[in-house]
């Protein structure tokens, strides 16, 4: 039987290796080694105790190399956006899922590889409050559901979360928002659940229940109301 694996060390193929060495410096990697040869140049980057390759060269050196995608645990998700953005790099805040509490990230490198970033450690806003639509580093799509969210509470719409935690426990939180897709499911979730479910379900939506939904409008138009 041979030996356990004692880690792996993901490889990723660049167009440019030092473009790429400086963009995961901006994530606290640091050069370890380099080299090259006829036909290939690598560099190997270490933050911690995860390692990266960059390998640049051979059959892969095109400028569409192909997407790779990497989930990197971090130590503080707010400090590393802030990182990024500070040096041009798009960021993407995907809300505050159960495997990462603290937030998580997505950005790509400068070869358009995707890049997952995940704060393990800490726990999600409880409510988001009206000041935080005045926010510009929120998401969109947070704003939106903040709004929905506060519709709902002028409705006097008191509901708990439906979304399940892990080993079947309910979420502890108030529902915030009523999220529905077109096959008829429909679940109330608070705000960060509703991030989540909005990211991975990429067909629910926003149950707006005003006045004017489909049912209403289909009996004005048979002269019914």
């Amino acid at each position: 039987m041979a030996e356990p694996i004692a880690g792996c060390v993901p490889v990723v193929y660049a167009t440019d290796i030092e473009r790429s060495v400086d963009f995961y410096q901006l994530l606290g990697f640091t050069v370890q080694t380099r080299g090259h040869d006829d036909e290939w140049r690598w560099a190997y980057l270490k933050c911690g105790d995860t390692g990266i390759l960059l390998g640049a060269g051979g059959s892969v050196w095109t400028a569409d190399p192909g997407p790779v995608l990497l989930y990197l645990r971090v130590t503080d998700a707010d400090a590393t956006k802030r990182v990024l953005e500070a040096a041009g790099v798009s960021v993407e805040h995907l809300g505050y899922p159960d495997h990462a509490p603290g937030g998580e990230l997505r950005v790509l490198d400068p070869d358009g590889h995707g890049l997952m970033l995940g704060q393990v450690t800490g726990t999600p806003p409880a409510v988001l409050e009206d000041a935080d639509l005045h926010q510009p580093e929120l998401p969109q799509r947070t704003n939106v559901l903040v709004r929905a969210a506060e519709a709902a509470r002028r409705r006097g719409a008191t509901h708990h979360c439906q979304f399940p935690l892990h080993g079947a426990k309910p979420c502890p939180s108030q529902a915030d928002v009523k999220l529905a897709d077109s096959w008829g499911d429909s679940a109330w979730v608070c705000v960060p659940h509703a991030e989540e479910v909005m990211l991975n379900a990429r067909g629910a939506f926003i149950a707006n229940e005003d006045s004017e939904g489909l049912a209403t409008y289909l009996r004005r138009r048979q002269g019914l109301t």
